[in-house]
Formats: structure tokens, sequence, C-alpha cells
């Protein structure tokens, strides 16, 4: 991986080895461009334009990303538009909010009303499989 890589954040998406290739495939198909989590974790060192590298489930490097918005909102005031851009199932909101409801009940900060951070992304760069290399 180039020091430029090697200097960005890292990070999987989702709470599981599945669920982090699940997510990174949707990224790699362009599908995945938004994702949200517990404002009570923090910024985890996102800002809008920074570039993060994204894991598959083994710990290996596959995208770089980069943040094109981050906001604060209610879990229950989460628009369709962005609940369809997380890019999951039928990209319904409806859908959108049992997934993410499961999850966060899962880490036990569920809340109809929580805090979450918003983040809008593009995908960069693919890294290894796939990639023009």
């Amino acid at each position: 991986m180039s020091a430029a890589r090697d200097a960005l954040e890292h990070f999987a998406f989702g709470d599981s080895p599945a669920t982090a290739d699940e997510l990174l495939a949707l990224v790699l198909q362009g599908k995945k461009t938004a994702t949200c989590w517990a404002a009570s974790q923090g910024l985890k060192g996102s800002a809008p334009n920074a570039r993060y590298v994204v894991l598959d489930s083994a710990g290996a490097p596959r995208a770089v990303i980069e943040s094109t918005e981050l906001v604060q909102r209610r879990f229950d005031e989460v628009p369709a538009d962005f609940a369809a851009e997380e890019g999951e199932g039928d990209l319904s909101r409806a859908h959108w909010a049992a997934v993410h409801e499961d999850c966060f009940t899962r880490e036990g900060t569920f809340a109809p009303d929580m805090a979450l951070w918003c983040e809008r992304f593009r995908l960069v760069e693919i890294i290894g499989e796939g990639a023009d290399q």
C-alpha cells in the first residue's frame, strides 16, 4: 500500500465480518455512497473532504473514499434519499430503519430520537482485486 494511503484513517463498515464485506461490495459497485453511526461514538476522525481506507473482513485495504458531507440528524428524521444512498436492501426508508435499529440495538445505543452522524462520500480508488493496477 502506498505511504499516502497508510497515513489515512482505516475502518470496516458494519458490526460483523459478513456485514463488512457486504457493505464494501456495495461501495465498490457504486451503490453505497452514505453511512451513519451513533453520535455518542464521536466523529471517529470524520470530517468533510477527509479520505479513509475501507477494509474488508480480513483487514485488507480495498477502497479509498472521501467524505462529501457530514451532518448530525436524529434517527427518526433521516430522510428517504439518505437512506437510499446507504445502498442496502430495497433502498427504502423502512428497510434502512429496520436494519439500523437492529444494529444500534445490538450496540446498546438505539432510541428513536438518537443522534446520528450521517456522512455522504464518494469512491476515490479501488485497491486490490478488481482495481486497475
